[in-house]
């Protein structure tokens, strides 16, 4: 909480303007995803500078030349969109609990670029996010899921992933890059307001010809054991 009190501050004269374009871009007519992303992405710099966070970055060259893929990271905290959002070079969309999609700023964030809100206790609107979000991804829509379902609370520790999450991505055939957050939970989840620094680790895709075959599950298990590999690689 403190760190995000040290963005407003700091960003103070500046946030009427910020919430209000990306309020705008959320509600155009004629939207302009290239345009909304690049609004939203040079906020997440300027709030991230103001809150001491430093990103470093590694592996965007894994990132698929082509869109239409899913980016499936580990849960760590409430900072972990705002990751992505400095270091991704191309636009992408996320799925997002329904219970946090009306916190101020993140429900303007979710409507600029244009991503899902899912009801965990609706079985059959989770089922239309999926096809929905398959449908999407077809059409050349890139997406960020947490296969965890929730924030871990652990630290760089990982939860299960759960196999479900994988059912869009098997519909679509697409490409799954698993991501690996490293201390992510260190910005919003921690008292400190020291300078921190977060890592992301972009692997390398898994295409459809290596998971094709594989239960939902099991492809859960397969992303899960890569990013744990590559967060031991990389812990400081």
């Amino acid at each position: 909480m403190g760190r995000i009190v040290l963005m407003v501050l700091r960003l103070f004269l500046k946030v009427p303007y910020y919430l209000f374009g990306i309020w705008i871009r959320g509600r155009k007519k004629d939207y302009d995803l290239e345009d909304s992303y690049a609004f939203v992405k040079k906020v997440t710099k300027a709030a991230n500078r103001a809150g001491r966070v430093k990103i470093e970055t590694y592996g965007l060259e894994n990132i698929p030349k082509q869109n239409g893929f899913i980016f499936f990271p580990n849960h760590q905290g409430l900072f972990d969109v705002l990751v992505f959002l400095e270091s991704c070079p191309v636009p992408f969309a996320f799925v997002i609990k329904k219970e946090a999609s009306n916190v101020i700023l993140l429900k303007q964030v979710v409507a600029a670029l244009r991503s899902i809100v899912i009801d965990r206790e609706d079985i059959k609107q989770s089922l239309q996010v999926i096809n929905q979000m398959a449908e999407e991804v077809k059409q050349g829509r890139n997406f960020l899921v947490f296969a965890e379902g929730t924030r871990s609370r652990q630290g760089n520790r990982l939860l299960p992933f759960k196999g479900g999450t994988f059912k869009s991505v098997v519909k679509a055939k697409c490409p799954i890059v698993p991501c690996a957050l490293i201390d992510s939970y260190k910005p919003f989840d921690e008292k400190s307001i020291a300078p921190v620094t977060v890592k992301l680790v972009y692997l390398p895709p898994i295409y459809y010809e290596e998971y094709g075959a594989m239960k939902t599950p099991e492809i859960a298990e397969l992303v899960r054991g890569r990013i744990q590999e590559t967060i031991a690689m990389y812990e400081s």
